[in-house]
């Protein structure tokens, strides 16, 4: 059963109880980082393995994502800065112990590439926050890997 999170914005992404923060980098310019981001939210589960289904919603100014496992999220998007950064907050899922959610990916040029920088801003139970920490080397896996996934494809899609 999903249920309505509490509405963060912008702001959330440092004052987050939970923080966690990771960063790789890929040889596709921002732009195109951007794109596969931002444009092509169906394409998500081609690259990052954890997402099963995302779905576009509202003329681009929501998404519905389904992860592997099961958990849901109805997201908003609160910030589309082309080629630098792309934001989002959950409205409504059916993580245990979540309340609050806000995703920010920062995009910065790294020679000819890009420097990826994802922000998992979050806030919840005491229990799922100590879960949350004791998953950070998990979660900062599944990041590395889907980002070295992306490069892969925009490098094939380059060629």
């Amino acid at each position: 059963m999903t249920r309505q999170l509490r509405s963060v914005e912008l702001d959330f992404v440092e004052s987050a109880p939970l923080r966690l923060v990771y960063a790789a980098e890929v040889s596709a310019p921002p732009d195109a980082v951007y794109r596969a981001l931002a444009d092509d939210v169906e394409g998500w589960p081609g690259w990052f393995t954890q997402v099963k289904v995302a779905l576009p919603l509202d003329g681009g100014t929501g998404r519905e994502v389904r992860l592997q496992g099961g958990i849901t999220f109805r997201e908003t998007i609160i910030a589309t800065d082309p080629g630098a950064r792309y934001a989002y907050r959950v409205d409504r899922s059916n993580a245990p112990g979540l309340k609050a959610l806000l995703e920010e990916w920062q995009l910065t040029p790294a020679g000819s590439g890009t420097r990826v920088q994802w922000t998992f801003a979050a806030d919840g139970s005491p229990l799922f926050r100590f879960t949350l920490r004791r998953a950070r080397g998990a979660v900062g896996r599944s990041f590395r890997d889907a980002v070295g996934n992306l490069d892969r494809r925009l490098s094939a899609a380059a060629a």
